[in-house]
């Protein structure tokens, strides 16, 4: 592509590069000038202007935009992606269900090295969406890229975004009351976490109000339905043998972790009883602030494996924004 200006009488064909007052408004940057535009342009003073002309087998921007969308995302439906429109070089990728979005990091990182005009902007793996939510942009920042950079920037992006689903569909929810409680705080947790699952596209499968009691949670658990169970408890959990993680133990099952290196968050354990994940909640999850909980209740929302290893990992960016409620503030 050759960028520069030229006089009118060699514009013919070429793209506009800049805006240009004209007689009852402007001549758009884009449009590509044919002989009504040249002489409304020469009506207007000008003698030349600054265009951008296409080299043979170079690919104009809203073309190139479109053909990375498609090769980013060949299985629309499958991988739960809606392609719009090719408008100024951009093309959006909407997520058309709930759940997370996964990124092929090492194809989007080859893909943007290829040529500094074709670009591909995705948010960050195993980011929550909601149908309807930005995840990723295509933009061809020229007004053409070569062709063949083009068909390697295709190759490389190949499926490289997809929406994963939410594979589990409910979740039953215990919350504890210690003496003294007031009935609020019971409240604001169901009303948090049903609003939390909620945004995943799952339903609250039930809900039970007991006393903070190993017994009494673990007979909760038995007779809790849903395909993942909860626990938010009147009193933190501050041990791998506090109340709640010895009630699901009780409950025949078993505990898999405690604590976490997310913050706030910390105080979050997993374990697994009847066939399904336990999800021991922070006191932090009845804000509806990010918190830890939430990256581990997604990732079993859709299915992805959550152990040691994925939990550790958690920590780099891990550092979380600091939430009013908190009790204990980070810093005064």
């Amino acid at each position: 592509m050759r960028f520069g200006p030229v006089p009118l009488a060699e514009a013919a064909g070429a793209v506009l590069a800049h805006s240009e007052t004209v007689a009852g408004g402007r001549l758009r940057k884009g449009a590509v000038l044919g002989p009504a535009d040249l002489a409304v342009l020469a009506a207007a003073g000008l003698t030349e202007v600054v265009v951008a002309r296409l080299d043979p087998g170079d690919v104009a921007e809203d073309a190139a935009a479109a053909r990375l969308a498609a090769a980013l995302v060949p299985d629309p439906e499958g991988q739960g992606l809606a392609i719009g429109p090719a408008f100024t070089g951009r093309v959006n990728l909407n997520a058309a269900r709930a759940g997370l979005a996964q990124v092929d990091a090492a194809a989007v990182h080859q893909l943007n090295r290829i040529h500094p005009a074709i670009t591909l902007a995705t948010l960050a793996p195993l980011v929550r969406v909601a149908p309807g939510t930005l995840a990723g942009t295509v933009k061809i920042i020229s007004y053409a890229v070569p062709g063949d950079a083009l068909a390697l920037a295709c190759e490389a992006a190949r499926a490289a975004l997809r929406i994963l689903p939410v594979t589990r569909p409910d979740a039953g929810l215990i919350l504890t009351e210690v003496p003294g409680q007031e009935p609020k705080l019971t409240a604001k947790g169901l009303r948090v976490t049903e609003a939390r699952l909620k945004a995943l596209g799952m339903a609250l499968a039930g809900v039970e109000v007991v006393a903070h009691d190993e017994a009494a949670i673990a007979a909760a658990l038995g007779r809790l339905p849903g395909a993942m169970a909860l626990i938010l408890t009147g009193s933190a959990t501050s041990d791998l043998h506090d109340t709640a993680p010895q009630a699901v133990r009780l409950a025949g099952g078993h505990v898999l972790r405690f604590g976490m290196p997310v913050d706030p968050g910390n105080l979050l354990f997993l374990g697994e009883q009847a066939g399904r994940p336990v999800l021991g909640l922070p006191g932090c999850a009845r804000s509806p602030a990010l918190n830890g909980a939430d990256w581990v209740l997604e990732r079993l929302a859709c299915g992805l494996p959550v152990g040691d290893d994925e939990i550790a990992a958690m920590g780099v960016g891990g550092l979380l924004k600091e939430i009013p409620q908190r009790p204990h503030p980070r810093e005064p």
